[in-house]
């Protein structure tokens, strides 16, 4: 069992992909880092997910222009997660959007949630002196919205709670992609933390009713056949799943903390323990899970205070 709390003892810079999953969509990806997404449009360019730093950002916007001069004029952002959103500010995108849902997330707990992220991953967050401040839409949304890039439509939605409350999704109809956040990812660990686990997997079966041809994931290599499509929903669901099974069970019987730690690794460890962030993800996979299982419905507010301490106890 990992002694590193999250990502504190992974520093090793991550070598990027940046592959063609449509005509003119791109997956920019980094070995299990966060993914992000590039739409080329008739006259203009919307990007998926800003990265977390301005620094990292820059790396995806150089991949752009080895394949387009157009403008960066949308920044689409899944949710409120500081290593998605921190980098929005080098784009210049005229407009931002999130749901709404994730819009009051941020002002709910985005500062938090940049303090204790910034504690987890080091890595990522450096040349974090360059982020002016929290990440705010100038756009947001309920249920979907269309944004036309020229004759390119693209349909931002809502299909559900999974990864966090505020989740969207960007499908690109003419090509039948989907980026689907955090809410699917291949071989990498969910990150639950602020998960909605018995919500996950309709939100999954709403996404594997577009059938989609190509999915950019929020972590992982990107899925550019339907037969990989389908292996990652798969796994993806089968992680979420084995994560509650194992923490509800011992909730039910009025365990601990750290019992429903131990059946989390009985039963996800045989099967996950490859992935990348396995072990990053894993105590905040089972607080969550642990949570919920006992009644919780909204997930609680994670500081830079509360996961030490939720990392000492499972480590006592």
């Amino acid at each position: 069992m990992s002694k590193t709390f999250a990502s504190a003892g992974d520093l090793a810079e991550k070598r990027s992909s940046f592959t063609e999953i449509g005509p003119g969509l791109w997956a920019f990806t980094a070995e299990g880092d966060p993914n992000s997404g590039v739409i080329i449009g008739d006259d203009a360019v919307m990007v998926v997910e800003a990265q977390a730093t301005p620094r990292l950002a820059r790396k995806v916007i150089e991949e752009i222009r080895r394949v387009t001069d157009k403008p960066i004029t949308h920044l689409v952002l899944s949710h409120y997660h500081a290593v998605r959103v921190l980098g929005a500010s080098v784009y210049g995108a005229r407009e931002i959007v999130m749901s709404g849902t994730a819009r009051a997330q941020v002002a709910e707990r985005g500062q938090e949630d940049w303090e204790s992220e910034f504690a987890r991953f080091p890595r990522l967050f450096q040349g974090h002196d360059e982020i002016p401040g929290l990440t705010w839409p100038t756009t947001t949304f309920s249920g979907s919205m269309s944004v036309w890039l020229g004759n390119r439509r693209v349909d931002i939605m809502q299909l559900g709670r999974a990864h966090t409350a505020g989740d969207a999704v960007v499908w690109v109809p003419d090509s039948e992609v989907m980026f689907t956040g955090d809410i699917v990812e291949y071989h990498s660990a969910c990150y639950c933390g602020d998960g909605h686990f018995g919500d996950w997997g309709e939100t999954l079966d709403n996404i594997a009713a577009f059938d989609p041809a190509a999915i950019a994931p929020g972590r992982g290599d990107a899925l550019d056949t339907r037969e990989k499509v389908a292996v990652a929903l798969a796994n993806t669901r089968d992680f979420v799943e084995s994560t509650y099974r194992a923490a509800a069970r011992v909730a039910a019987r009025g365990g601990s903390l750290k019992e429903a730690w131990e059946a989390v690794r009985a039963a996800c460890d045989p099967k996950f323990s490859d992935y990348a962030i396995y072990e990053h993800c894993l105590p905040f996979n089972v607080a969550r899970a642990y949570d919920e299982a006992r009644g919780i419905e909204t997930p609680r507010i994670w500081t830079a205070a509360r996961d030490r301490e939720m990392w000492e106890q499972l480590q006592a």
